[in-house]
């Protein structure tokens, strides 16, 4: 399935469904990294991400029997708009295994697209494990989202476009959860240029690719944890595995707090929202040990609820020192509050709370603490503020913020 012809099959045929999504030109990460940096966006998908390539493609390889039946998947969720939305356009029923885990906006999106949902595991493998359960006893076709050459003949397109636009990439990194995208888009590669390096990027709470790869052969995590939902899975697909194998040339592992400040140089850089899966590519820059190379980061998705944004967004500031909490002991009397603020005021910054404990001590009229969460230009504006705090005679002691 995964040849040339093939290839040039699918992305004929994947125009009918996909927006095109040009290379951005990153003159931050750019910047950061040292490389010539260029994002993918497949974010910017009718769906949100990548996924509706594999599952159209796939689907229109079937008979119309096959079709007819009615299709199942299973699903973190990118995979089952893919599925959901090429049902409808070819006007079949499609059902939707997800984990009870999955973001509310892919679960509501999915059953926009006119599919049944059916939310039974906390992760996608226990989901897929039920959505063949029901294929079997219901007589479904099972449409796998990853564990499948034409699937990954579809998400391979997006190599057929990278090269179109930027023939001399040198450095492709690509997402890895079960591995779809990352055969699809490693085996085109090598077709079209065998020089070029396809790096799989995983997140380290959930590195299945990179276990199987070491041991030569698919491995299953006890547990996954990650909180990049679209690839917590515990085993690669099997019948792909050889071609990871073969085309793959390296695995990079990426912390959880890695994903968070990625996401702000997302908004605040390029005004985008990119999933935390579509961001492992973005974090896995500052890992690449190269120079002044063509590079492109595929942004697999950005389909994320705004619960986990508003989540991510305040994480990312207290690690980037934007915000922080100090904590000082002061004598309860008047004006020892305004002092405090008036420290803060004249190094700029911006208290965002206050919490006043009375009762840190026994003798209250001795001490008392209080708490002060504020706001930063980052970590040299940070230390200049509890210096001063230290000048003016209180000891603040930084502790975990708390907005």
């Amino acid at each position: 399935m995964l040849t040339l012809d093939k290839f040039e099959e699918a992305s004929e045929k994947v125009k009918e469904v996909t927006l095109e999504t040009k290379l951005v030109y990153s003159e931050y990460l750019s910047g950061q990294s040292g490389n010539k940096v260029y994002l993918k966006p497949e974010n910017l998908q009718y769906t949100g991400a990548y996924k509706v390539r594999g599952a159209y493609y796939k689907i229109s390889t079937l008979s119309d029997e096959e079709r007819k039946k009615g299709l199942i998947t299973a699903s973190a969720g990118n995979h089952a708009q893919g599925v959901a939305y090429a049902a409808k356009c070819y006007g079949v029923k499609a059902v939707i295994v997800m984990p009870t885990t999955t973001p509310l906006i892919k679960v509501n999106r999915t059953k926009g697209y006119g599919a049944e949902v059916i939310l039974h595991g906390d992760v996608y493998d226990e989901a897929c494990e039920y959505a063949l359960k029901l294929a079997e006893e219901k007589g479904y076709t099972f449409v796998h989202p990853f564990d499948d050459p034409a699937v990954a003949t579809g998400q391979g397109t997006i190599a057929m476009e990278i090269f179109k636009e930027l023939p001399l990439v040198e450095y492709i990194l690509v997402p890895i959860g079960g591995g779809g995208l990352a055969t699809g888009v490693s085996t085109l590669a090598k077709l079209l240029n065998p020089k070029v390096k396809v790096i799989g990027v995983e997140p380290a709470g959930a590195a299945c690719m990179k276990a199987s790869l070491a041991s030569g052969k698919v491995t299953t995590l006890p547990n996954v944890n990650t909180i990049a939902d679209g690839t917590a899975v515990k085993t690669p697909g099997s019948k792909i595995f050889p071609y990871l194998q073969k085309n793959l040339d390296d695995i990079i592992t990426v912390e959880d707090h890695e994903l968070v400040v990625s996401f702000l140089d997302m908004v605040e850089n390029h005004k985008m929202i990119v999933e935390n899966s579509g961001l492992l590519t973005v974090a896995a820059l500052k890992h690449l040990n190269v120079k002044d190379k063509r590079v492109v980061s595929i942004l697999s998705g950005g389909n994320m609820d705004v619960i986990t944004m508003s989540s991510v967004v305040q994480q990312g500031l207290i690690f980037r020192d934007r915000i922080f909490t100090v904590s000082v002991l002061l004598p309860d009397k008047p004006g020892e509050l305004c002092k405090v603020a008036d420290t803060i005021a004249k190094e700029q910054g911006n208290v965002v709370k206050l919490e006043h404990n009375q009762f840190v001590t026994t003798n209250r009229t001795a001490q008392v603490e209080l708490r002060i969460t504020m706001e930063s230009f980052g970590t040299d504006h940070k230390n200049k503020i509890i210096s001063a705090l230290e000048r003016n005679g209180y000891k603040p002691k930084v502790v975990q913020a708390n907005l």
